[in-house]
């Protein structure tokens, strides 16, 4: 049985801590996973400035009629790495929403493929818009799916 908590963060204690910071403490366990982390079964694994990594594993429960992979299981985690990439360059007080996401499935997934990680990298971090990109590989470094995003920045409010 997992000793993972699932939960959300009340919004004042997110905005106690830049991106970062809140971001280990994510990995770390002091704060609660994501929910939709449980949901579909995967994990923040690394953290770094403007770098984020998800890992998780295609499973029979995220098949879609057509007998692979939904391919939302690669968009969330696609998502979930750009975004918390930028997320990472976030001061104390700032926040974010995603504007786009624009995600290139290359290959199927299936319940075969084994493990997988979603890194996401940012290219820009401007005042209000930040961009990144990732993509998502298996442990052999074959290319599942790229994408990039764009992010609006939201300043502190004093």
């Amino acid at each position: 049985m997992s000793d993972i908590t699932y939960g959300v963060v009340p919004p004042e204690t997110l905005l106690q801590h830049d991106g970062l910071t809140f971001l280990r403490a994510l990995l770390s366990g002091q704060f609660p996973a994501p929910p939709i982390t449980e949901t579909l079964g995967f994990t923040l694994a690394e953290v770094d400035p403007g770098r984020v990594v998800f890992a998780g594993e295609p499973q029979w429960r995220h098949y879609n009629p057509i007998g692979s992979v939904h391919g939302g299981f690669a968009m969330t985690l696609l998502d979930s790495a750009l975004a918390c990439a930028i997320h990472s360059t976030l001061a104390k007080g700032e926040t974010y929403t995603t504007l786009e996401i624009k995600v290139n499935l290359v290959r199927p997934l299936t319940q075969d493929t084994g493990p997988v990680r979603a890194e996401g990298r940012v290219i820009h971090r401007g005042r209000t818009v930040a961009t990144s990109e990732g993509d998502i590989r298996d442990s052999g470094g074959k290319l599942y799916a790229h994408a990039t995003t764009t992010c609006m920045i939201f300043a502190a409010r004093a």
